[in-house]
């Protein structure tokens, strides 16, 4: 049996040419923050006015793979995604939540 986990891949570009940043701004809408969604193929949100990105992906991982192994994954997922489209990065982190494991707060469980 497995699990969908959450992995945030978080990291900055490095050394952008001008023409990945000219492709990154005419791309930018497609990859705001405020429309994000862990997805099974990762989700790419930046800014253009600073160097950083995130991805999150919806991973399936057998119940006994470890979080981290999880967050690993992900994180060759966006490098691989990353490397294949040349761009250059740096400061990559991955975390990964189990969304069963999350703590539900006053208002989840007032309405269970």
């Amino acid at each position: 049996m497995s699990r969908g986990i959450r992995v945030t891949v978080r990291g900055a570009f490095d050394s952008l040419t001008p023409a990945q940043t000219a492709t990154l701004r005419a791309e930018a809408a497609d990859h705001d923050f405020l429309n994000t969604a862990y997805t099974p193929d990762g989700y790419l949100a930046y800014d253009v006015t600073r160097p950083f990105f995130t991805f999150r992906y919806l991973l399936d991982a057998p119940e006994d793979e470890a979080l981290d192994v999880t967050a690993t994954r992900g994180e060759l997922l966006a490098c691989e995604w990353l490397d294949s489209h040349g761009y250059a990065y740096k400061n990559v982190t991955a975390t990964a939540i189990d969304p069963a494991e999350v703590p539900l707060g006053a208002r989840g469980r007032k309405n269970l």
